[in-house]
């Protein structure tokens, strides 16, 4: 038998012959109907092969020794910046006092009066024009019955405002205004205090806080710590001549509050659930008060979370993590594109208020609630370290060979179909003129 012959026998598509073909306008109604149905399923497999879904993974955080950047922008209305300290301290035993590196104050108007900026530069109070350096090189100034703190200009001596200050400070003495103190008096110290009573302060910036549990806080008056004390001057604070409506209170806005970078706009509009809201949940937070004896604290969990991006090189991204002088802290992968991890924090809150006079919350409707009488006014944030990380990764659900797959199922599919609905028109057709014509 010739090889033609056998090639024909295994044909699994045969033809038909064309005179015996029967073409109805029916038929062509669902041809033209099925072709655009399979059109818009392919688009559908194409549009589901181009899609970038994320996968997320939870995995144990292994990272050591790490440092973490918390990003601030917090408004004080009703608080001068003369009075306004940051603090950090953390379970390490590590602690920042009075923290200005990195940090910006922006005096701000009463809120009588618009609360407009005054001046972008933090407020310095014991500026270096003020320092003693014209006087009488035998000088030695009184630190107001304390003994001269160590690190002063010269040993022994309180030759400016600040040095006495420091000197009240380490004795936990309160300082006030400063009237009665020499070096005060010569830098007009007290008379820049009351020029800025009114005023609001609006603090910005980084710090950089080992990645353990710890708390910073924003009080008023200078800080000092004694042992395990910490405690500062409220002397000021609390100031009787005042009026109701101009007097200090602690109350805030929190523009922003994020640990770590921000996602660039591209991921967090390309993943809904990424955006500023859900991954900063205090951004835009606002607590009033009339009370000065006031306390604001946010209980906040953070937790690691890694971005890789669709192009991830896993072995890139080690090597950026490996040499640590190329990577920006808390940036680790995030300047080299898609070939790079983005390393950030996540963070869930929990809030809570209370009158330092103690008292119930019978105005809230919650009379069992008994609050503690004491303490610091001030806002604290107490944040706690996740052992656990996120991993979202960038994934396409589909590869080609199943978009391929799919297109095949498509048009198979849908011919099929259309086939049997044409054989039932057809059918149907003549039945009906067979029921007509008896």
């Amino acid at each position: 038998m010739p090889a033609k012959s056998r090639f024909t026998r295994l044909d699994a598509f045969a033809k038909t012959v064309e005179d015996a073909r029967i073409r109805t306008t029916s038929g062509g109604i669902v041809t033209i109907a099925s072709l655009l149905v399979i059109l818009w399923l392919v688009w559908g497999e194409w549009a589901d092969y181009r899609r970038i879904v994320v996968e997320p993974e939870l995995i144990v955080d292994k990272s050591r020794g790490e440092r973490m950047e918390i990003h601030l922008n917090m408004t004080f209305p009703r608080l001068p910046c003369e009075l306004l300290t940051l603090d950090v301290m953390d379970v390490s035993g590590e602690q920042q006092v009075g923290v200005v590196h990195g940090i910006n104050k922006v005096r701000l108007r009463s809120p009588a009066e618009g609360g407009g900026v005054i001046d972008i530069q933090a407020l310095e109070l014991h500026a270096k024009e003020d320092s003693a350096a014209h006087l009488d090189p035998d000088y030695c100034g009184e630190c107001g019955g304390a003994p001269a703190p160590p690190g002063t200009v010269k040993p022994g001596c309180c030759n400016t405002c600040e040095e006495v200050r420091e000197a009240y400070a380490l004795k936990q003495w309160s300082f006030g205004d400063g009237r009665n103190i020499e070096q005060c008096k010569r830098e007009g110290y007290s008379d820049r205090l009351e020029a800025q009573r009114k005023e609001g302060c609006r603090i910005e910036g980084v710090i950089r806080v080992n990645k353990v549990v710890g708390n910073f806080h924003i009080a008023p008056g200078r800080s000092f710590t004694n042992g395990n004390m910490h405690v500062h001057d409220l002397d000021n604070y609390f100031d009787p001549k005042l009026s109701e409506a101009e007097r200090h209170t602690m109350t805030h806005e929190i523009h922003q509050l994020r640990f770590g970078p921000q996602l660039p706009d591209q991921l967090s509009d390309r993943w809904q659930w990424t955006d500023h809201h859900h991954t900063n949940p205090l951004d835009g937070t606002q607590q009033e008060t009339q009370d000065p004896a006031y306390n604001f604290m946010y209980f906040i969990k953070v937790v690691s979370t890694s971005y890789l991006p669709l192009g991830w090189d896993p072995t890139f991204s080690t090597s950026i993590h490996t040499a640590l002088e190329k990577a920006p802290l808390g940036q680790h992968g995030f300047g080299y594109g898609a070939h790079g991890s983005i390393e950030t924090h996540q963070y869930s809150v929990t809030s809570h208020k209370r009158s330092l006079m103690g008292g119930n919350d019978a105005a809230e409707g919650h009379k069992e609630r008994v609050h503690a009488q004491g303490g610091l006014p001030g806002v604290f944030f107490q944040y706690d370290i996740s052992p656990m990380k996120v991993v979202n990764r960038e994934t396409r659900p589909k590869t080609f060979t199943g978009f391929l797959t799919g297109v095949c199922a498509v048009v198979g599919g849908t011919l099929t179909v259309a086939a049997a609905i044409d054989r039932g028109l057809y059918e149907g057709a003549l039945r009906v003129k067979k029921l007509h014509s008896s």
